[in-house]
């Protein structure tokens, strides 16, 4: 079969590689109909995730039909079209029966290594190094599941591909970011990063009851397509000043809430993000932090900062009196994707969000390795790429 491998930084390539059969009982094989390119894939590409081999299947949005189950598996049939959880839960573990699917203790075959580094593993996931699990991605025309049992969601015949793909991750990625905020009716929520989960965590955080969202971004294309809604305001991070602006858009207070949706990339002018370039290319730190920083700098007192965008490791200047000092809390971490898929699932057929919007660019397998770059480098207006095998 085809699958876009991982080469190297910069790096990868549509190969023929082995068709997945089933390993253990609780097994299921997709034909992959659709997949995605996602943010947390550049981290991978930009080479800022250690334990990546030559030859890695990636990708972690993923969807298709069932064509081979194991035995233990009797809720799906094959031609089953089923969403694919980018997180891999066992169903049975302490985690997991608290849904708290990203910590699944039982998933990760190499947790030992990630315990060195982080004093404990999450669950494994697909397409993302061997330290979280060296599970084959779903960038591919076929991707075995394990514990299918519990992960994999059947869709109705009568929904598109494309309506329904983005529930294996960045839908309830930006919901969770939101719900994470605690939000109250008439609540201000400033959200920065404007690509494909910043978008989801805008739109959910006015479904959760925000009564003004403030995007912040420096792509102009992106920056529009947020604020759509005219209970959002787009500001270019470029051209402002935050410390000025946030506290005149919010009465002086500052946002009651601050998503963090870029993570450890941060990109821009300012002094703070070249110090972050110049620290992360000595290796003197692996994550650019910028984003926090103005986060945490941003939010009123007493409130949350929710944090969707991945940070891998060691960040420098990090702010931890400003927060102290101001009461903030802190939620964060990989989204438990099987909490959100049925009820995010119901908002997609009641026409609550319609999640095709972010769709930018459409393609091959054979196509992929280019639209990395261009996914990369934000050119060609790319917010989203979606690949039909």
């Amino acid at each position: 079969m085809k699958a876009i491998t991982w080469q190297g930084r910069h790096h990868v390539e549509v190969r023929s590689v082995e068709t997945p059969d089933i390993v253990n009982p609780r097994d299921i094989v997709v034909e992959v109909t659709s997949t995605a390119i996602c943010g947390s894939d550049l981290h991978l590409y930009d080479g800022f995730i250690p334990t990546m081999e030559k030859g890695d299947i990636l990708g972690h949005e993923f969807m298709g039909r069932v064509v081979a189950r194991g035995k233990e598996i009797t809720h799906l049939q094959e031609g089953d079209r089923v969403v694919v959880p980018f997180n891999i839960a066992c169903g049975k573990c302490h985690f997991c029966q608290r849904t708290l699917t990203s910590l699944c203790d039982n998933s990760n075959p190499n947790a030992a290594f990630v315990e060195k580094v982080y004093g404990q593993s999450g669950s494994g996931l697909f397409g993302y190094s061997h330290m979280m699990g060296g599970y084959p991605g779903g960038q591919a025309e076929y991707v075995r599941v394990p514990y299918a049992d519990v992960g994999p969601l059947k869709v109705p015949d009568e929904m598109e591909d494309e309506q329904v793909l983005f529930l294996s991750d960045i839908l309830p990625t930006g919901y969770m970011a939101a719900e994470n905020c605690r939000i109250e009716p008439g609540d201000t929520v400033a959200v920065w990063g404007c690509g494909p989960v910043g978008q989801f965590a805008i739109r959910c955080a006015l479904l959760l009851g925000a009564g003004h969202v403030i995007a912040i971004d420096r792509i102009p294309d992106r920056l529009q397509l947020a604020a759509r809604d005219e209970r959002v305001t787009a500001l270019h991070s470029d051209k402002t000043d935050l410390d000025e602006a946030l506290p005149e858009l919010t009465g002086g207070r500052g946002p009651d809430s601050c998503i963090d949706a870029v993570g450890m990339e941060a990109h821009g002018t300012a002094l703070g993000n070249l110090y972050d370039h110049v620290k992360t290319a000595a290796f003197m730190a692996t994550d650019r932090p910028h984003v926090l920083r103005q986060a945490i700098r941003a939010c009123r007192k007493g409130g949350t900062l929710s944090i969707p965008g991945v940070y891998g490791g060691v960040v420098d200047k990090l702010p931890l009196g400003a927060a102290f000092a101001k009461g903030l809390s802190f939620r964060m971490g990989q989204t438990h994707v099987h909490r959100y898929m049925p009820l995010l699932l119901d908002l997609i057929r009641d026409q609550e969000i319609d999640p095709r919007f972010i769709i930018t660019h459409r393609a091959s397998l054979d196509e992929a390795p280019e639209l990395y770059e261009t996914f990369r480098t934000k050119t060609d207006g790319c917010l989203k790429v979606v690949l039909h095998p």
